[in-house]
């Protein structure tokens, strides 16, 4: 493979890293707020807010998530158009735009991507199972 093109391959590859990292680090965050604040709601009564709280925190990254996936899978088609290029046609810009226009690529087709929905659904509905049904 020639040289410029492994070079920008390795940098549409670094991105890519870079959100799926942030993928993971996001979904341990959330792990960690719910399970803190369900533990911080059995020690004190509370009220209706906690349930929006909880539920708010779900959903705000449940959208964050849905964000980094929608950048990664943008990323993912620039590195199969470099992937193809002639060596000379190589200008190592990293314009994922014209990417946006493919609806899997949309935000909303990836809050509802499998992997999105089987992780953020349940816990969403666990959450809400707790707070109505374990006090």
């Amino acid at each position: 493979m020639d040289e410029k093109r492994l070079k920008h391959l390795e940098l549409i590859q670094g991105v890519v890293s870079r959100m799926a990292g942030n993928l993971f680090y996001l979904r341990g965050w959330v792990i960690t707020l719910i399970a803190g604040v369900l533990v911080l709601l059995t020690q004190i009564e509370t009220g209706r807010l906690p349930i929006i709280f909880l539920s708010l925190i779900t959903v705000i990254f449940w959208g964050y998530d849905a964000y980094f996936l929608a950048l990664e899978r943008m990323y993912r088609n620039l590195y199969d158009k470099v992937r193809m290029m002639k060596e000379e046609d190589i200008d190592f810009s990293m314009d994922i735009s014209e990417f946006k226009a493919l609806k899997k690529n949309s935000m909303v087709y990836c809050l509802f991507s499998p992997t999105l929905r089987y992780f953020y659904g349940p816990l969403l509905v666990a959450t809400l199972y707790v707070i109505f049904f374990m006090k």
